[in-house]
């Protein structure tokens, strides 16, 4: 019987230990600040990378004009190595995703890198004198124009209207 009593006394040393383990886990959640709204988005000056792109691209680089300031970009590059690859990616007004995207690599291939598995729908739409296809069915719904020595893809999370209206404010040059 002696061996019982031990037995009992282990076992209610480890609940207590368990309930003060606990107990002090809630101290230090209630006093420790935490923060539980998202983070802000570090806006990025793409100004220097894009006058490099407009220099080294072997087409006219697009990038946007008159975008209200709630629109914040967040990702630039250009790599001229073998397809003068242009990215531009921004957060839009409403949290969602929108870059642009231009290459001269082969269409299909960069078509469905940039919208990352989307296909073509029959669905065009003409924005500022441009021809624009809609794709769907990837990671990114996206508008893509092919000409102008390149192909461009406006891709995002972002809804169609708000791919418009970023395709709408490109300027080439």
């Amino acid at each position: 019987m002696a061996g019982s009593s031990g037995k009992q006394k282990t076992v209610r040393d480890m609940i207590l230990s368990l309930g003060l383990i606990g107990i002090m886990a809630g101290v230090i959640y209630l006093f420790i600040p935490h923060d539980d709204s998202p983070p802000d988005v570090k806006k990025v000056d793409y100004r220097v990378e894009l006058l490099t792109a407009r220099r080294a691209a072997s087409y006219p680089v697009a990038a946007p004009e008159g975008l209200s300031g709630s629109w914040k970009a967040t990702s630039v590059r250009f790599q001229g190595d073998d397809f003068d690859a242009w990215h531009l990616g921004f957060h839009a007004p409403d949290g969602e995703y929108v870059q642009i995207e231009q290459s001269t690599q082969k269409p299909s291939t960069f078509i469905d890198e940039a919208s990352q598995g989307g296909t073509a729908t029959k669905t065009t739409q003409e924005i500022d004198g441009r021809t624009w296809t809609r794709y769907t069915g990837g990671r990114y719904d996206a508008l893509v124009h092919e000409g102008d020595g390149a192909t461009t893809v406006v891709a995002g999370t972002g809804s169609f209207e708000q791919l418009t209206q970023m395709a709408g404010a490109l300027k080439l040059a």
